[in-house]
Order: C-alpha cells, then sequence, then structure tokens
C-alpha cells in the first residue's frame, strides 16, 4: 500500500457509542482555544459542533469493530494540528467512492468557505450524533448521508456492500467503492445541477479520476491518493 496506509478489505464495519475520559483536552486546553480562534479569522463559517473519534478498534473475522466517543470539533481541528499526539485516538470516518460506468471515481472538490478550501476526497465528514442511533454508531448511513447531502446522489439498489479499510496519518477510512449505472459526464452533471440548487453548498465541483496520472499530491489527502495509487497501478 502506497502512501504509508495499510489497507485492509472488510465484509463489514460496525460501531458502538461510549464514553471515554480522554485526558488531551484538558492537557491542551489554552492552546486548543488559540488554535480554534486562529481557525475562525481564517474562516468565520466553522461551526464548533460535536464529533465523534475512535478511542479503540480491531478486525475479527473481516469485520471492523470500533469504539466512538464524543468530542469538539475544535479539540479535533487541534489534536489533527500537533499530529501523533496520541497513537489510540484515530480520526475514522466512512465514505462511498463513486465508480461511474465508464471506469472514472468521482471526487469532491471542497467549496473555498469549507474548512478543507479546495481539497479533493471523496463525498464524507467526520461521525457526529446524527450518526448515533442508541449505543450503535452507524457508519454505512453515515457514508450514504454524506454521498446524498453532499451530492444528491442516492446508492443504487445493488451497490456493492464490501469496505476497504485504510489505516495511517492518525486516520480510520473506511471506503465503501460503489459502481453507477452512469457515465462520468451524466453523474457530474446530475451532481452540478444539485449544487446550484444548494444555499451554500460544501462542493465546489467534482472532479474524475481515470488513471495514476491524474493523482494530485497537492491536493489529494494521503487515504485517497493510496486508495487511488491501488485503484490505478503505475504500469511500467
Amino acid at each position: 500500500m502506497s502512501e504509508g496506509f495499510r489497507s485492509t478489505k472488510l465484509a463489514d464495519v460496525t460501531a458502538r457509542f461510549v464514553e471515554h475520559d480522554w485526558a488531551f483536552p484538558r492537557m491542551h486546553e489554552a492552546a486548543i482555544a488559540a488554535h480554534w480562534r486562529a481557525r475562525i479569522a481564517r474562516s468565520p463559517g466553522l461551526f464548533d459542533g460535536t464529533v465523534l473519534l475512535c478511542c479503540a478498534h480491531d478486525v475479527v473475522d473481516g469485520i471492523a469493530r470500533l469504539d466512538l466517543f464524543a468530542t469538539r470539533y475544535s479539540i479535533f481541528t487541534y489534536y489533527r494540528h500537533v499530529r501523533h499526539a496520541d497513537p489510540r485516538i484515530r480520526n475514522a470516518f466512512a465514505a462511498i467512492v463513486p465508480w461511474t460506468a465508464d471506469g472514472a471515481v468521482l471526487l469532491g472538490e471542497m467549496g473555498a468557505h469549507t474548512a478543507n478550501a479546495g481539497q479533493l476526497y471523496f463525498p464524507c465528514g467526520t461521525p457526529d450524533p446524527d450518526d448515533v442511533r442508541g449505543t450503535s454508531v452507524d457508519l454505512t448511513g453515515s457514508a450514504a448521508r454524506e454521498l446524498a447531502e453532499e451530492t444528491g446522489l442516492a446508492l443504487p439498489a445493488d451497490a456493492a456492500t464490501e469496505w476497504v479499510m485504510l489505516a495511517g496519518e492518525d486516520q480510520l477510512a473506511f471506503l465503501r467503492p460503489v459502481r453507477f449505472p452512469e457515465t462520468a459526464a451524466a453523474l457530474e452533471a446530475r451532481i452540478a445541477d444539485h449544487l446550484r440548487r444548494e444555499a451554500a453548498p460544501e462542493l465546489a465541483g467534482m472532479r474524475s479520476v481515470r488513471g495514476a496520472a491524474e493523482i494530485d499530491p497537492a491536493r489529494m489527502p494521503g487515504f485517497v491518493r493510496a486508495y487511488l495509487g491501488d485503484a490505478f497501478p503505475t504500469r511500467a
């Protein structure tokens, strides 16, 4: 696996919501506040809501099991800023990887008002309380919800259910590759229509990738480059 990520194929992903006493926010309270003020100054639209991070995970018989706990987005952003601050805590998230009928992978370009402006990655987001169902966290639903909210696309009825877990850079990216029956051009037109109807769309547009030569190290996060590097291997 390229880009320092380990790849594991999975049959399913399950998660539960737990209480976790995380010392990091108490130890870095002043630094977190200062970092958040700087982020707000650059991107005034950011919201300090609740997000879920992973404090434990394992894979048994092809099924990933995660424990997720609640924290504030401001804490999460500072934690990502000071990389490897606590190796037990991971940013775990799920995403649909949209494959088109003509062999392209679709990536969203994040809008200028978002925290990751200009970056290219699969429609996704850090799990939040909307994904909690009693004591469980619905990562499958989270991935489908993010896809629908950002692109307007619903999953095909015959969508594959297998996952790929990419582990690296303090992240656990759970990617569900799904092939849509339309071409890249048709899907991009549908998504563009959806974005035009949105008051403040998260995405500025879409990018289709058809080969390794189109992998953009400057704008694609590591997990995206790792997935695409495996999907489109460089030929000698």
